[in-house]
């Protein structure tokens, strides 16, 4: 599993100009996946992000979690995260998850995420989406497990 993961101050998601999930303050989270990854995976992800000290404390350093700053999470399937480029100019996603797997492993990765400390909001998998966001730092990390 390969996430981007962007300390936000809004951020939305939206199918065919209908937003279909937003949040204030919080975690922006694009993830990916690739075939293999299981219910661990998924977990020590979710405990990665929610543990990440990457929100300013009352003197301005990075030592609060999500959920000590009061944020939230969105959630946003993108299996590019596993785009190879190393050979050509056309990305191959052979590391991707299949269509099929990676929905079910999305699926999981937020139910595992509700279950958590914050509040979460989702996109849309599969669907063409629209991603609005203001980075705060900017604030911008690759989690890989």
């Amino acid at each position: 599993m390969r996430v981007v993961v962007q300390r936000v101050s809004r951020a939305a998601v939206s199918v065919k100009g209908r937003t279909v999930g937003e949040i204030g303050a919080g975690l922006l989270v694009l993830a990916g996946f690739a075939a293999g990854d299981d219910r661990e995976t998924l977990d020590w992800m979710a405990r990665k992000l929610w543990g990440l000290r990457i929100f300013p404390d009352s003197d301005g350093k990075m030592n609060l979690d999500v959920r000590e700053a009061g944020g939230e999470m969105l959630i946003v399937s993108q299996f590019t995260l596993y785009g190879d480029v190393s050979r050509g100019r056309r990305p191959s996603f052979v590391d991707a998850a299949p269509p099929g797997e990676a929905e079910a492993l999305y699926d999981e990765f937020v139910d595992v995420c509700r279950s958590g400390v914050v509040p979460v909001a989702t996109g849309e998998f599969g669907a063409r989406m629209s991603v609005e966001l203001v980075n705060e730092g900017p604030v911008t990390l690759v989690v890989e497990r």
